[in-house]
């Protein structure tokens, strides 16, 4: 059942573009100055005459992001295709659109990321509740923006269509076993302060690895999201892996095969407005249940996590961590970063996001009959994929781990849980006891792990980086980065979140988190910590007295941000338990 919003988006919902503009006559001729405009705009040829429906893009397009600095030519093949199809058409953009690569580890900029989302969704709520049409396509590609465009197109609930820029190339590296992606070059760092890597030569390998525009190379937050919008039914298949450039006679350029794609799916939208298609018919439990078992079969992002409870919070779907861990799926298979050499074109190769979807199929495991944008199910959008090459994508029958690469983790500091993506986490670190070093931010766990302060056998805590403390929730690649790099076994915990691009015993999204004086708070250097990710528990060796009486010591949280967007977001924000989404102040 869609939200409740308003009266503008209960017009946009019934009557699509009629709302403000209809056909001029004796009878009705009170859309005459919207016509008037639209015809000045370029949008309609003429004020008279019969009207064509009208349909908006919403593209993201910005050279701030490499994933969607070829969005305009992306847009240019949507539009005209939209135009052969019979269709008036909109454009639209939305701002607010964060590089996470860009700003990770610095002192705050990073802080903006997550809620960009919110930011991205109220956009697209804006520009269809102002201008209601008959149907719109969003354009996005990387990691806020894609579940803030599926957040906003689902408020709306009119008949929507997602496409994605694609993903970028791995870079090619010689001298290396392998290609590179970004990840590599944060894991630099590292090699660059130990002594064992020269600046130049770290040079040289970041001038290869990131070689063109698409979102990074790996199954990081990104890839991730636009493969699971084919398994929700937002997008078409191939959306998520299909990559955006190719290398033609030395040079990068927009690869062919996406051009045919996304002529393709932008065609999909006259039928989805035909069958009267929206978003609310592609959100239900059983499509949830199946992101989650995809994602875990891939060992996807645990920012998904975040991203999949928002959308089922604006499709009215009651979702929650519980249902997460239920929605389990063995992992079948590997991409980096948990696996350096396999890339999102080697996984398109071997039959991409279809794949993984008829296997799981084809044994039970995933629920047939959901709904997608092609007009058929999920499942027979898959019939004909490739089968299991045993390698990049393996049968369930012999996979990499029974249980899925994402675990949902509880315990005495986690008590509405926590998240880890296990299919990154190395055999040995599955399960141990570790002794606590406490840091109140990412920049003073870096600056710590970088000054040698971290031994093996500890565990790292983060605290004060969750939705409200950070505020924003900020990603840190940058220490687990680290950390891999310079081959110190220890853990990491925090109320914060990881990189789709972290590897390691690293436990993120603790809810409550620390500055809602949850139990994360009341931890301390040296404090005992033992760990089980096969069985999803963790806890402190304090008792329940212990935890309170050191949490009611601690003074009242007062918010880094002192003015500004991200203060009233510290204020309005939910636990990352919940999806990190806003409260409704109104809501008692």
């Amino acid at each position: 059942m869609p939200r409740e919003i308003n009266p503008a988006i209960d017009a946009a919902r019934e009557k699509g573009s009629k709302v403000i503009l209809r056909e001029i006559n004796d009878k009705d001729y009170l859309t005459l100055p919207a016509a008037s405009l639209m015809k000045a705009a370029g949008v309609i040829e003429s004020v008279g005459g019969k009207r064509k429906p009208i349909v908006t893009v919403i593209n993201s397009y910005t050279n701030q992001i490499p994933g969607h600095a070829h969005l305009d030519k992306i847009e240019e093949i949507v539009v005209k295709q939209l135009e052969e199809d019979g269709f008036d058409v909109f454009r639209a953009s939305v701002g607010n659109c964060v590089c996470d690569g860009i700003p990770m580890g610095t002192e705050f900029s990073m802080n903006y990321s997550l809620p960009s989302r919110e930011s991205i969704a109220d956009q697209v709520e804006g520009i269809l509740g102002a201008k209601p049409v008959d149907g719109v396509i969003t354009i996005g590609n990387c990691d806020k923006i894609v579940p803030g465009m599926l957040n906003g197109m689902t408020r709306v609930n009119i008949p929507s269509l997602y496409i994605s820029g694609g993903p970028m190339l791995a870079g090619e590296c010689e001298g290396c076993s392998h290609d590179i992606d970004l990840v590599t070059i944060f894991q630099d760092i590292a090699k660059v302060n130990s002594g064992d890597m020269s600046v130049d030569e770290a040079i040289k390998r970041a001038e290869k690895a990131d070689p063109g525009f698409g979102s990074c190379a790996g199954m990081f937050t990104a890839n991730t999201e636009n493969s699971l919008a084919e398994v929700i039914g937002f997008a078409a298949p191939g959306n998520g892996t299909i990559p955006a450039g190719k290398i033609i006679d030395g040079k990068y350029v927009l690869n062919p095969d996406r051009v045919e794609y996304t002529r393709n799916a932008a065609a999909l939208l006259k039928s989805i407005i035909a069958n009267d298609l929206r978003p609310s018919d592609l959100v239900t439990k059983d499509s949830l249940d199946n992101v989650f078992k995809a994602d875990k079969a891939v060992g996807g992002s645990t920012n998904t996590i975040l991203h999949f409870l928002s959308l089922a919070h604006e499709a009215g779907v009651p979702y929650t961590l519980e249902d997460i861990e239920r929605a389990d799926a063995p992992n079948i298979s590997k991409i980096a970063p948990s696996r350096p050499e396999v890339h999102i074109q080697d996984f398109h190769k071997a039959g991409g996001m279809s794949s993984i979807i008829m296997e799981l199929y084809r044994k039970g495991i995933f629920k047939k009959g959901t709904r997608s944008v092609t007009g058929k199910t999920v499942d027979e959008n898959v019939k004909g994929a490739l089968a299991p090459d045993g390698d990049i994508i393996r049968t369930v029958d012999n996979p990499f781990s029974e249980t899925g690469g994402l675990k949902v983790v509880y315990g005495n500091i986690a008590p509405n849980g926590s998240v880890v993506k296990t299919a990154g986490v190395p055999e040995d670190m599955m399960k141990g006891t570790y002794k606590m070093k406490i840091y109140n931010s990412q920049i003073e766990a870096y600056n710590g792990i970088l000054n040698g302060e971290i031994e093996d056998g500890m565990c790292i805590g983060i605290l004060y980086e969750g939705p409200k403390g950070g505020p924003g929730m900020q990603e840190m690649l940058s220490p687990t980065a680290l950390l891999v790099e310079m081959g110190v076994k220890a853990s990491l915990i925090t109320d914060g979140r990881f990189s789709g691009g972290t590897k390691g015993a690293c436990i993120g999204h603790v809810s409550p988190e620390a500055a809602a004086k949850g139990p994360i708070a009341a931890l301390q250097d040296g404090d005992i910590i033992d760990i089980d990710l096969y069985e999803g528990v963790m806890n402190v060796r304090l008792s329940e007295d212990e935890i309170a009486d050191r949490i009611s010591k601690l003074p009242e949280f007062e918010p880094r941000a002192k003015g500004g967007s991200l203060r009233r977001y510290s204020y309005l924000v939910d636990s990352a338990d919940k999806g990190a989404v806003l409260r409704d102040p109104y809501q008692k």
